[in-house]
């Protein structure tokens, strides 16, 4: 009798799987001292609502692929440094609030690494966000449009860890440049970003008409950062296709 109170009193604490577990014990348990049994209990509500924590940083993350650090891939044909990649998925780059460009042709691998780090992020705790930058800034142009510019940026300083995809597949305007400059100078030494890229860091000041303007982006993102240069013989895209294919 005294269970149904109790039971009831958890579910309205939200803790749903120790009210489960009280109202249907397992048979196993019972030869276990009060103590261990409350620690179990414990343990898998803390489990519970960490995974539950996990699962919504990764749905509010959109990030662009299903990736995971374990999943990459370091065969012979691709410059990837193991190591560093191992450095980075421990996440003390978004403690240090330290940035990573990553570079390279079609098919190497950028979008994949981002978004495994992205995952990596949420995994540990982190708030993250994908975004395409070309994306990103018509969301930008949007805010400007509907009042809700500096609500809208502020959004994206509070992201521990901001992924922004496909850098310098254009030239960009002069108010495109002051918005990029908007985010790097809101984010400076507080919150991790991620650009990736085919154009090298070292020809984004083609990518900004005002001098000044690449210089103050550069400033704020290149000197913290994690830089990845990456290279394959072939392209991902097609290894990845080519194993779907085999498993069918």
């Amino acid at each position: 009798m005294l269970n149904n109170p109790t039971v009831e009193k958890l579910k309205s604490l939200k803790l749903k799987v120790m009210a489960q577990m009280l109202s249907d014990p397992d048979a196993a348990l019972r030869e276990l001292s009060f103590e261990e049994r409350l620690g179990i209990m414990v343990e898998k509500e803390w489990l519970s609502k960490k995974n539950s924590r996990i699962e919504r940083l990764l749905r509010q993350a959109s990030l662009g692929l299903n990736a995971c650090i374990e999943d990459i891939d370091y065969t012979v044909d691709r410059t990837i440094d193991k190591k560093v990649i191992q450095t980075l998925s421990t996440c003390a780059f978004i403690e240090q609030k330290l940035n990573i460009v990553i570079s390279g042709k079609t098919g190497s691998g950028k979008s994949y690494i981002a978004c495994a780090l992205g995952n990596c992020a949420c995994r540990h705790g982190y708030t993250a966000k994908y975004f395409r930058i070309p994306e990103l800034l018509l969301e930008i142009q949007e805010s400007k449009l509907e009042n809700r510019y500096t609500k809208y940026m502020l959004s994206l300083q509070n992201i521990k860890l901001l992924i922004l995809d496909d850098i310098g597949l254009k030239a960009y305007s002069l108010e495109e440049s002051r918005d990029i400059l908007e985010i790097a100078e809101s984010r400076y030494n507080k919150g991790s970003t991620i650009l990736s890229g085919q154009v090298s860091h070292t020809q984004w000041y083609d990518l900004f008409p005002d001098p000044t303007i690449a210089d103050a982006i550069m400033d704020r993102v290149i000197h913290n950062a994690y830089i990845l240069a990456l290279d394959s013989k072939i392209s991902m895209r097609e290894v990845m296709a080519e194993r779907i294919i085999k498993n069918l």
